[in-house]
């Protein structure tokens, strides 16, 4: 039933209570009729036989059977009788008028009133008394006792009996035809309820099946979808509020449509473009490079890619703030537009650096047009406020077309020739060769920027591990972490390979940050107090005036003894920047961190200076240490820092200790700790 229709649902909720009612009316109508039907039956025997008792009194008294007979025959006219029969009292039959079916002796015991004494199975047989009637001439009894009294106490004497047997066939059939009228009067209402209820449903469900209809319609998007409103009523109602709904979902749709084609638009736009300046994007900029790339290649095409930075933004965004910097960039890339050709591309790659594709365009060509865009910007006035501003652009030319030409080298050639025309005195315009042997250094170490920088993000450093061996017996292990990193394949890179390009580049200071991170948790993870992590500080770092506190607050998070750590720094480093080098130093001496001092002997001159530096050891330039045993020279160097180091309270380390010899040599003249291949070659930590 929970997944009727309504149709039926109507037809059965109209159906069933009429079927139950028209059941029970028939049913009770049926048996009301039988049971009247047949008391018509018996009340009417009884009254032939009350009758047709007194009436044969005389024949019985007098013995005179022929107007019993005559009585018999008489009472066979009445309908429905079937035999009579007039017995006395001895129970001999006087008079007999049809076909008794009862026999004489079951009417004996039949007194008082006229009653039933036997059935059969197509005829009921009814007897009455017959008594001798009596006149009473006692005047006194009757004043004495009265009338009722009197007849009270008399007995009257019964002289026999009537039978009287009535056919029930035609009260049965009576009957019958009661009960198949009845039914087919039942039937006749149903069906006129059953064709109602169809007209009904059809009425009632009709509407809201097209309602279902219109609604089904709809919710697949169909919303030209409309019924038509006839119906009366709440249903009329109903229709015409799916026809409202229905235009304004329209409405609704057609709008939204709209403003999703609309924003669609503006997506797409913003997803190619700029926000700030409405000029290209880095995305969409690279995917046209492509295309030009491709046309070089293919056609023979000639295009030429410009990167341009400008020279001196950064004062405006100090002086004036970051929207003064915003409106400057507008307004330079509105001028600059307006001075390129339609098919020309114009982009903004970041901050303050532009890129320009000039397709169809020679080498020569695309020179002039970098030499009117500098024009341009360097008679331009940036006025804001109470301000005045002259900036200039620094250029950078690649033609496209190499066989091994890519976006990512194209873009990479491109920005070191405009770093390069930065280094020659800034708002001018740099050719890129591929001859170029400074600038294809440089477009290698910028490559090894982005790495850095990703490594950084991803976590991809590493650090490895090599100890330092005591040769006065001391047992406290010592080692010193040096860095890795790992590449795209999980390969390990050794650090000269990116190490200038951290330095040039001015990464060192994030990148000793992490190393000092790694190596506080290496050695609370390994126990604290448990001997000492040199760790190396590049020229950088030492002049980063927050790097003392970054240690200071490491130590205490990590729960790391200061005297578990010794930095290392190198000696050119220190002595070159002594006066901003030095207040570092002694502030990590003032923490108790140790500190030494690295490639010491590199330059003979630092003697003079190494009174002042607070350091605890010395690591002897391995350079003299690896060639000991076979150049004298070497050999007294080394004696000769130890020497000097020794006089001055300050121990020895000497590195790439390769050999036997090399090693009896510095345990001879007195070396504290020895560092090298021949003693553990470095492992990941």
């Amino acid at each position: 039933m929970r997944h009727w229709g309504i149709k039926r649902r109507v037809m059965i909720l109209a159906l069933v209570p009429a079927t139950l009612i028209a059941a029970m009316l028939a049913f009770s109508f049926i048996q009301s009729g039988i049971r009247d039907l047949d008391l018509s039956l018996r009340e009417r025997g009884q009254a032939i036989a009350r009758q047709l008792a007194p009436a044969s009194e005389y024949g019985v008294f007098s013995g005179n059977r022929e107007i019993l007979q005559a009585l018999a025959q008489s009472t066979m006219r009445e309908a429905d009788v079937k035999a009579v029969v007039v017995a006395d009292s001895r129970g001999k039959v006087l008079a007999v008028s049809g076909r008794p079916g009862i026999p004489v002796a079951a009417m004996s015991g039949a007194e008082g009133a006229p009653q039933v004494i036997a059935s059969g199975g197509s005829s009921l047989a009814f007897t009455a008394p017959i008594y001798q009637s009596e006149i009473n001439v006692d005047d006194f009894a009757l004043a004495a006792f009265g009338e009722t009294e009197a007849a009270k106490g008399r007995e009257r004497k019964m002289l026999g009996w009537v039978s009287v047997e009535l056919s029930t066939r035609d009260t049965v059939n009576r009957q019958k035809r009661l009960v198949i009228s009845s039914l087919v009067i039942a039937l006749f209402g149903l069906i006129v309820t059953a064709l109602f209820a169809l007209r009904l449903s059809r009425d009632v469900t009709q509407p809201i099946l097209r309602l279902a209809g219109a609604v089904r319609k709809l919710a697949e998007g169909r919303l030209d979808t409309r019924v038509e409103s006839d119906s009366p009523g709440e249903i009329g109602e109903l229709e015409e509020g799916i026809n409202i709904m229905a235009a304004n979902l329209k409405a609704a749709q057609e709008n939204l449509q709209e403003r999703i084609d609309e924003a669609t638009a503006l997506l797409s736009h913003q997803a190619s473009h700029d926000v700030l300046t409405g000029l290209v994007n880095r995305r969409e900029f690279e995917k046209r490079m492509e295309r030009a790339l491709r046309n070089a290649r293919e056609q023979g095409g000639h295009h030429v890619l410009c990167y341009m930075d400008l020279d001196r933004f950064k004062i405006v965004n100090d002086t004036c703030g970051h929207v003064a910097g915003d409106e400057l960039l507008r307004q330079l890339a509105f001028l600059m537009r307006k001075r390129l050709r339609d098919r020309d591309t114009l982009a903004r790659l970041g901050g303050d650096e532009f890129g320009l594709l000039l397709e169809g365009c020679s080498q020569a060509d695309a020179l002039r047009v970098a030499e009117d865009l500098l024009a341009m910007v360097r008679d331009f006035r940036f006025t804001w406020q109470d301000k005045v501003f002259n900036v200039g652009l620094s250029m950078g030319l690649v033609a496209l077309g190499g066989a091994n030409d890519s976006i990512a080298g194209l873009l990479t050639a491109a920005d070191a020739a405009c770093y390069a025309a930065k280094e020659k005195g800034r708002n001018r315009i740099h050719v890129y060769q591929e001859t170029d042997a400074g600038l294809v250094q440089r477009s290698g170490e910028m490559q090894w920027v982005s790495r850095l920088n990703l490594a950084l993000e991803k976590n991809l450093f590493c650090l490895y591990r090599q100890p330092i061996v005591s040769l006065k017996g001391e047992t406290e292990p010592a080692f010193e972490v040096l860095l890795r990193m790992r590449d795209e394949n999980g390969e390990i890179t050794p650090p000269m390979a990116f190490i200038p390009a951290a330095e040039r580049f001015g990464l060192m200071p994030a990148i000793d940050r992490w190393v000092i991170d790694a190596a506080f948790d290496t050695i609370r993870r390994q126990g604290v107090g448990k001997g000492t992590c040199a760790i190396n500080l590049s020229s950088s770092s030492l002049l980063d005036p927050g790097l003392a506190e970054y240690v200071r607050a490491g130590l205490q998070q990590h729960g790391i003894p200061s005297q578990c750590v010794c930095f290392e720094i190198t000696e050119i480093a220190a002595i070159a920047n002594l006066s901003e080098t030095l207040p570092l130093l002694q502030e990590l001496k003032k923490m108790g961190c140790r500190l030494a001092l690295d490639d010491f002997g590199s330059g003979m001159s630092s003697f003079a200076y190494l009174k002042n530096l607070p350091v605890d050891y010395l690591k002897i330039d391995g350079s003299f240490v690896r060639n000991m045993a076979v150049a004298p020279v070497d050999f007294m160097t080394v004696q000769s820092i130890h020497n000097i180091a020794a006089a001055m309270g300050i121990r020895t380390v000497a590195e790439w200790v390769e050999d036997e010899a090399t090693l009896n040599l510095l345990r001879d003249i007195g070396v504290d700790y020895v560092q090298g291949n021949w003693l553990g070659r470095p492992e990941p930590l």
